[in-house]
């Protein structure tokens, strides 16, 4: 059987991330995705902006009754590294990532991914689309040209984002929460905790 990424559960997560390997996004030439994801926000009537530093923020309110709720804002960034194997002629400003499915592996033929953090992009952009959950109020930060100096998370102007709780989508070991940003100290931590059916 030929799968696509499309094809993979859950499957909104991954037509996001299929639509972000189609799309050119390394560092300092991040306008095709930028117009894609504020294309997106704005397709589904949500509030979208993009700053001056080409970082994009969508808003999606509360479903009734947890307007009440903390917010909670989901980080990730757009831009991805751009490597690609000797001789392999590919030109990260326009060339899509040719995927393939290798087991339980999602890899590309011959470039990076991009996973970092195009995954983390399209868990937040499937929030956003996702209509069967309740929720407070969920804003998604995507920031620019985190790959190379974090300008876009360096140009954001304080008071923009509204929510309190930050979850950044740029995490590296699956069943591990990153609580924090990218930074040069890691902190191991352990706590209880009781879930809570809304």
């Amino acid at each position: 059987m030929n799968q696509t990424l499309s094809d993979l559960e859950p499957r909104l997560l991954w037509q996001h991330f299929q639509q972000l390997t189609r799309t050119p996004r390394p560092s300092h030439h991040e306008e095709q995705v930028q117009a894609l994801v504020l294309g997106f926000g704005r397709e589904l009537g949500l509030e979208s902006c993009r700053d001056d530093h080409g970082n994009i923020i969508i808003r999606k309110p509360a479903t009734p009754g947890m307007e009440g709720r903390a917010g909670v804002i989901l980080q990730g960034h757009l831009d991805m590294v751009p490597q690609a194997d000797a001789g392999r002629g590919h030109d990260f400003t326009c060339d899509p990532i040719d995927t393939l499915i290798d087991g339980d592996w999602v890899k590309a033929r011959g470039t990076s991914l991009g996973a970092d953090n195009g995954i983390g992009v399209a868990a937040a952009l499937a929030v956003l689309q996702s209509s069967g959950i309740p929720h407070g109020p969920i804003e998604a930060l995507f920031t620019s040209n985190e790959e190379d100096g974090m300008s876009g998370a360096f140009g954001l102007a304080p008071g923009l984002l509204r929510g309190t709780i930050l979850l950044n989508m740029d995490s590296e070991d699956e069943g591990v929460l990153c609580i924090g940003c990218a930074g040069g100290a890691n902190v191991n931590a352990g706590l209880r905790y009781t879930e809570v059916a809304t």
